[in-house]
């Protein structure tokens, strides 16, 4: 068989051929990166950040600027205002919503986070039959929409005596928070290695010591994911906030200030969009705080 044509010189064709470092600097070369990932990317931030941009110049905006948009640029303001903020904080109930939110939210992701762990450690770590049409049930029980749930789950809220409390959101959102939340853990224990359970016994650790001291600790990427999952459905859900909540001072941020900040037909955009951004902003803390963390929870789920 005849040499490779050295690199640099011409090749079979009459072409020069070249290393792979030339080829890959030719992939990187910056023309090819403007189209292929700078263009892309700068599309997609466009798209996810313009809503946090609107709502943070509504919420700044001046009354009259946010009525006559002919006169008035509606992408930009000359003159900021912080009066929305200011009554939103100062002349209305909005932190009692907001510890309302963090109260039912934390409340229910915890019961969810603890039925989710032990739920998928019997189904991935505990060899049965069966296990997995039980894994494929539960996730498929995700899939069943909320806003079917709700009619039933109320006549039973009502009947505990739970109507218009927080305990009626924190007893009923985990039914769709555990499902997910499992088949996301059921992922996640799957790439823990089975012989580090095998020794455990062999040395007498018991199932329950076996998922306290190793499986949990090093799942915490994926409990991580799970919480923040978790939470994020707790703090946005709606339907089941304004069904079974009814007085202002006990309602969730959500549905608080939708009812509060509309009158009829007549929408104060100004406090809205200042109450959506601020309910916003502790969301955006937890991701960015825990970014790594989900992201690498999630390709584990997915990969299995």
């Amino acid at each position: 068989m005849a040499d490779a044509p050295a690199a640099g010189k011409p090749g079979l064709f009459g072409r020069r051929s070249t290393d792979p470092s030339d080829s890959m600097s030719y992939l990187e070369s910056v023309p090819r990166r403007l189209v292929t990932l700078y263009l892309p990317l700068s599309i997609i931030l466009l798209v996810l950040l313009f809503p946090f941009y609107w709502m943070a110049l509504t919420s700044i905006k001046p009354d009259e600027q946010l009525l006559d948009l002919e006169k008035f640029n509606p992408f930009w303001t000359p003159t900021p205002t912080l009066k929305h903020i200011a009554k939103l904080l100062f002349e209305t109930n909005y932190l009692n919503w907001l510890w309302n939110t963090m109260f039912v939210a934390i409340a229910a992701t915890i019961l969810s986070i603890i039925a989710s762990v032990l739920a998928a450690y019997a189904m991935v770590r505990l060899r049965y039959k069966g296990a997995q049409w039980v894994g494929g049930a539960i996730f498929l029980a995700y899939l069943i929409p909320p806003s079917i749930l709700f009619i039933p789950l109320s006549t039973v809220v009502f009947q505990y005596g739970l109507f218009d409390t927080p305990f009626a959101l924190i007893l009923t959102y985990p039914t769709i928070l555990i499902p997910f939340s499992t088949w996301l853990l059921m992922g996640y224990f799957k790439t823990i290695p089975y012989e580090l359970e095998e020794c455990a016994l062999i040395d007498g650790a018991s199932r329950w010591q076996i998922m306290t001291k190793i499986v949990l600790p090093l799942s915490i990427p994926g409990l991580i994911s799970a919480f923040i999952f978790c939470f994020t459905l707790c703090w946005n859900e709606f339907i089941y906030a304004l069904t079974f909540i009814s007085s202002t001072h006990n309602k969730t941020v959500p549905v608080a200030i939708v009812n509060e900040f509309t009158d009829g037909d007549i929408y104060r955009w100004g406090s809205l969009m200042a109450g959506a951004l601020v309910g916003s902003l502790p969301l955006v803390a937890l991701y960015a705080f825990f970014v790594e963390h989900y992201v690498s929870a999630m390709t584990g789920a997915v990969k299995e």
